[in-house]
């Protein structure tokens, strides 16, 4: 497809240092009304992390390319996974990745991720993005949970 952005994806990413992780499984019911648009291919939701966890939250996307059940929704965490705490606001709150599209952005260091698949999108030939950090600060892609999916209940788990 000629549209697409050319996407940093052959090669394997570092482990990532700044990984949280989720002190247990979250289960949530798709067919729940607050979780409408999961129920929509390509719809997402954002999801509030459990308190004990030092996520920000989590993205949950219901993929239009999942070759099996369990691959039906990818989960991302909100938390910037390069540099996260650069960008605090007033209220000491730290920055959030904010879903736009078919882009995850990071808008403290101005990253851009598909929401497909969370891999760092390095260059656009459609100028559909404005412009991408070139100094070497980002370098992983989106942190993504695993998933199990039965039909209603979807389970994120690390």
């Amino acid at each position: 497809m000629g549209l697409l952005p050319f996407l940093h994806g052959c090669e394997k990413y570092p482990e990532n240092p700044h990984r949280p992780l989720l002190p247990y499984p979250i289960e949530i019911n798709v067919n729940d009304y607050q979780y409408y648009n999961l129920r929509f291919v390509s719809g997402w939701e954002y999801i509030t992390a459990p308190i004990e966890s030092t996520s920000r939250g989590l993205i949950v996307f219901h993929r239009p390319d999942a070759d099996n059940v369990d691959d039906m929704f990818a989960v991302y965490d909100r938390m910037p996974p390069n540099e996260p705490d650069a960008c605090t606001d007033s209220q000491g709150n730290t920055t959030r990745l904010v879903v736009d599209g078919g882009w995850v952005i990071d808008r403290c260091n101005n990253a851009y991720y598909n929401i497909l698949n969370g891999q760092i999108i390095i260059n656009d030939n459609f100028d559909m993005i404005p412009s991408f950090p070139t100094d070497g600060t980002v370098v992983y892609p989106l942190i993504q949970y695993h998933t199990t999916f039965d039909g209603s209940k979807l389970t994120i788990y690390n």
